[in-house]
């Protein structure tokens, strides 16, 4: 009897899992800090959020169809995220035509060039928000809170507590000093108001990440050498040195700290392969986040560190694997 086959390469084993239902997973899991941002920001945060995200699609529907010639891969929905990590890192009050810039450079500069998801080296949110920093550092440091549709506690500044702390400890001041002067207890950092949308709501952040353990999107491995190396380094030099160096609490709450560690160092493409490699990854994101806050001339060092350590993913690809299908 004649019978035709059909001869392909591995994998054989298929499961149920694409690229548009990972993004979708992700986008969920960051809808509670767009909300709370949206609702502490107003209009402000929501305009924001729109020209990054419809920025980023737009982008990449047009250099896919008219430079590349090929299908446009808006519908993996992969742009829709990098648009809003990108906007998550930005201050509401941002010009939105920075945010355009900012979008072409995360889309036209860190992803398409490199064959687009899947093969970019660098996480392209990051690039974008990294670009506009070095780019337009005033308009980038303004943190003075937009109009929101809450009645939230006045908080009217040009800076995070990162940066309001690095300035106080030059001019000689003291932690101590610092958090008497603005009224901060170590609580207050898990709600910051002041911040990018990224940065306002730990508790929020938090219930997405976990909505991505729950779906196993993410593996923990990644946030935890982060966080943990984090903590340890902030452990050892504030009880050292309680008055020149933060805390556990302060540096696990404020910046960039739980966005970078659960949503963006995650980031499949520009993170290792192996659960080894993520941990080492991470550990190296810790220890350059920790160096750049308590010894760098920026106050926060999350973008940089991941950038960094998305250099060494392909290293560290080659030198931890995972235990191959099969074989003991």
């Amino acid at each position: 009897m004649d019978k035709k086959y059909i001869v392909s390469p591995s994998p054989h084993i298929h499961a149920d899992v694409s690229t548009t239902k990972i993004m979708r997973d992700v986008i969920i899991a960051l809808c509670p800090a767009i909300l709370v941002s949206i609702l502490a920001y107003g209009w402000a945060e929501l305009l924001v959020l729109l020209v990054s995200v419809a920025s980023c699609v737009l982008l990449e529907w047009a250099v896919t169809r008219w430079m590349l010639k090929r299908p446009s891969t808006v519908g993996d929905l992969s742009a829709v995220v990098t648009g809003l990590l990108l906007a998550m890192n930005l201050p509401s009050s941002i010009p939105l035509w920075i945010v355009f810039v900012g979008a072409v450079v995360s889309i036209c500069v860190a992803k398409l060039p490199f064959g687009g998801i899947g093969q970019n080296v660098f996480n392209p949110a990051i690039t974008g928000r990294v670009f506009l920093l070095v780019s337009f550092p005033a308009q980038m440091t303004d943190w003075t809170p937009t109009a929101g549709f809450l009645s939230v506690p006045d908080a009217v500044s040009g800076a995070t507590p990162l940066g309001v702390l690095k300035e106080t400890l030059k001019s000689g001041g003291t932690i101590s000093q610092f958090m008497e002067t603005n009224g901060y207890t170590w609580s207050s950092f898990f709600f910051d108001l002041g911040a990018s949308a990224g940065e306002l709501s730990a508790g929020a952040l938090l219930l997405g990440f976990i909505y991505l353990l729950v779906r196993r999107v993410v593996k923990p491995w990644i946030p935890l050498s982060i966080l943990g190396t984090m903590a340890i380094i902030a452990a050892i030099f504030s009880g050292i040195n309680p008055d020149a160096y933060t805390g556990v609490a302060f540096n696990l709450l404020t910046g960039g700290a739980l966005l970078g560690a659960l949503f963006m160092a995650t980031d499949y493409v520009t993170s290792p392969m192996s659960n080894l490699g993520g941990i080492i990854y991470g550990i190296g994101i810790g220890v350059i986040v920790m160096m750049i806050r308590y010894f760098g001339s920026y106050p926060e060092g999350m973008s940089f560190a991941i950038l960094l350590m998305n250099c060494a993913v392909p290293l560290l690809n080659m030198w931890f694997h995972q235990k191959k299908y099969g074989r003991a």
